[in-house]
């Protein structure tokens, strides 16, 4: 099942949100910067022993820490491209990005998950390309997933909730 809701990600009951991280993994802007704030110091402290056993996390990647004190038990934080004018790799990467998630979750026995709008904020990806290789990503993984029953696409803007409503009909 694949549904979008309009709020905030941060507020989810899922067993796992995914984080639009930065490949640092310390936090940021946007849904990064506010997923670390909520969840509490424990995220960034799991973050950075991440990083310390395996380095930074490369973009198109995705690592997952505890939720801290967030609703959801799971953070998965992945790491979309920077938009460069859509001769760098971006879909791909964005692409990447998603399936890495639902990897991480099927391999941890996740069986719902949250996204984001990966890489449509200050990573300036253009919205509906975005959402369409989201759907696309999240339909052709589920087809052979064994855990996950449930993802939700969760827009905090409403342009972005728009689209996604359109192409989820």
């Amino acid at each position: 099942m694949i549904a979008v809701v309009k709020g905030d990600i941060t507020t989810m009951t899922t067993d796992a949100i995914v984080n639009a991280a930065n490949t640092s993994l310390m936090g940021g802007g946007g849904v990064d910067g506010a997923i670390h704030r909520k969840g509490g110091p424990q995220i960034l402290g799991e973050c950075m022993n991440i990083r310390q056993n395996q380095g930074e996390c490369r973009v198109g990647e995705a690592v997952i820490t505890t939720g801290g004190m967030l609703p959801a038990k799971f953070v998965i934080h992945t790491v979309g491209p920077v938009w460069k004018g859509g001769n760098s790799s971006e879909k791909e990467l964005l692409a990447s990005a998603y399936r890495n998630s639902l990897a991480l979750a099927e391999e941890k026995n996740i069986g719902s998950v949250a996204f984001p709008n990966i890489s449509t904020g200050v990573y300036g990806f253009p919205k509906k390309p975005a959402a369409e290789i989201a759907i696309a990503s999240v339909e052709n993984f589920m087809r052979s997933a064994r855990n996950i029953k449930q993802v939700i696409f969760v827009c905090f803007d409403e342009e972005n909730f728009k689209i996604y409503q359109e192409l989820l009909k």
